[in-house]
């Protein structure tokens, strides 16, 4: 994983949430993934009126990685005041870069859990590219 800490993620993550756009939830999420070569993104949710057009941190994240030329990620942290896990969307287009990654994530309350994302994507949707 090199030398950036699950801690240091998280503190990224927790950073990138500050600038979440999230006036109609209320609910700021922060990403930060980093890819197999030590390169670290991050991300925040960006709402939109029209539901359907909100973006999810870890999909900012890790579009901004993919934009930069990185297409292989080790370990996803989130941080939100209630911890979550990505929704299927995200899960989906983590599986399409990083089948294997780790998932992390913690909440105000400091708590920290991992998973992988074969744990919460049992049947990801591929078309023969991994």
């Amino acid at each position: 994983m090199g030398s950036i800490s699950d801690r240091e993620l998280l503190e990224m993550a927790r950073k990138a949430a500050m600038f979440a756009y999230s006036p109609y939830s209320g609910f700021s999420v922060g990403a930060a993934i980093l890819s197999r070569e030590g390169a670290v993104f991050t991300g925040c949710n960006v709402e939109n009126a029209s539901f359907g057009l909100t973006v999810c941190a870890e999909r900012v994240a890790l579009f901004r990685g993919v934009a930069e030329g990185y297409t292989e990620y080790e370990v996803l942290a989130l941080w939100a005041p209630e911890p979550v896990w990505p929704c299927g969307a995200c899960l989906q287009c983590l599986a399409e870069f990083a089948p294997h990654i780790k998932i992390i994530r913690q909440g105000e309350k400091d708590e920290l859990e991992e998973i992988q994302l074969k744990e919460l994507l049992t049947s990801a949707f591929f078309l023969n590219r991994r």
